[in-house]
């Protein structure tokens, strides 16, 4: 699997970063894994408009999924060769009606779905092209999920949005890749079912064994360098920080 860092700015943009969006390839298979402020202008560095395949929404705050917004007007409008058939777009109930009322002005009510399909998530397992999807509820104000994404026998988990939940751990045993946010500074903020500090994904990382841990989705008020140490006095494996363009193999 070849992983590359769309956005990973937290709760809003900053100087250098959209907010969350990774853009995961496979066997020619391309799934964006959410598509946050921003995300669609820097997305067009590392795909074309009309080349993904599928999108995977964690859950439905702005800085996950507002950017459908303009990529509807991108699949709805298209000028050349006519509007697009429509793409799976897996997310939480309401996720059609969400992007509707945040977009206020569509041809008509139903014209999100011509161009999405829209696919609504539960916890469980299933398939998006060549990936296998494991999907659970992680604690956040609203309906969130984190993924266990697996390709030929190698596992990425993105925690999207969460605080400190056994769910978590579940999806993280033993994986390859854990892309995990750390929007809190461990000693500062302190809000349960939220977010998580460097200190708390470090500690879900190793009571998961995860081989790699990234810290992403940190918001420009919090110093990555403090969640990278901060990470690094409770988890023995290889830490850093999410940076936009940055691109894995997994």
């Amino acid at each position: 699997m070849k992983l590359t860092v769309v956005g990973c700015s937290g709760s809003f943009p900053s100087m250098e970063s959209a907010c969350s969006s990774y853009l995961l390839e496979a066997d020619g298979f391309r799934l964006l894994l959410d598509m946050g402020n921003g995300a669609l202008g820097e997305l067009q560095r590392h795909s074309g408009l009309y080349d993904l395949d599928a999108v995977l929404l964690s859950h439905l705050h702005a800085d996950h999924c507002i950017d459908l917004c303009g990529y509807f007007v991108v699949r709805y409008y298209r000028p050349d060769g006519g509007r697009c058939a429509p793409m799976p777009v897996y997310g939480p109930a309401g996720t059609e009606q969400r992007l509707t009322v945040a977009h206020a002005d569509l041809p008509h009510e139903g014209a999100m779905s011509e161009v999405f399909e829209f696919r609504t998530l539960t916890p469980g397992t299933f398939t998006i092209g060549p990936f296998t999807i494991r999907t659970e509820r992680v604690s956040h104000p609203v309906e969130a999920f984190g993924f266990r994404i697996e390709h030929d026998g190698r596992s990425l988990t993105y925690s999207g949005d969460t605080g400190v939940c056994d769910a978590l751990d579940t999806l993280a045993a033993g994986t390859d890749f854990f892309l995990c946010e750390a929007s809190f500074t461990y000693g500062k903020e302190d809000i349960p079912d939220l977010h998580l500090n460097g200190r708390e994904a470090g500690e879900h990382a190793r009571r998961a064994g995860a081989g790699r841990l990234v810290l992403t989705h940190i918001p420009p008020w919090t110093d990555p360098d403090i969640n990278i140490r901060d990470a690094q006095k409770v988890y023995d494996g290889p830490v850093e920080v999410a940076k936009a363009g940055a691109v894995y193999e997994i």
